[in-house]
């Protein structure tokens, strides 16, 4: 992406929010009604539920960096195709450090109005957060 491109609401989210910690970066890209369908259960739509998602995540992972490897757009509707790294340094799920690193992918779809996002679906791939982690047995 060219220093003169205008940045995607999802870039700046994984950008400056997941990996700076600048949470108020949400506030300017999501609507204040923004819906959430995500698999972290537990979370509340709008812009604090993804406050709080980021917040868990830095927490556990301090070293947490996602990359976006793919994104699409065409009018509303986005996607991205993205990437979460760390090194489990807090609790995560209810379970103390490990000290070990994950490599997870994570795929977005959502849609836009007026350039701010108001709905979203995003996967993660939480097994095998787990698994990496050896929280849980690999098969």
């Amino acid at each position: 992406m060219s220093a003169t491109s205008v940045k995607s609401p999802i870039f700046r989210i994984f950008e400056e929010a997941f990996n700076a910690g600048n949470l108020a970066v949400v506030d300017e890209v999501l609507t204040p009604d923004h819906i959430a369908h995500n698999a972290f259960g537990g979370a509340p739509n709008g812009p604090t539920g993804l406050k709080w998602l980021i917040v868990m995540l830095r927490t556990a992972f301090s070293d947490l960096h996602c990359i976006v490897e793919d994104e699409f757009s065409e009018g509303d509707k986005f996607s991205a195709r993205w990437t979460l790294h760390g090194t489990q340094q807090g609790p995560f799920m209810g379970n103390p450090p490990t000290g070990k690193q994950v490599s997870v992918p994570g795929l977005i779809y959502g849609r836009t109005v007026d350039g701010k996002i108001v709905e979203d679906w995003m996967i993660i791939d939480q097994m095998s957060i787990l698994v990496q982690l050896g929280l849980v047995p690999r098969n």
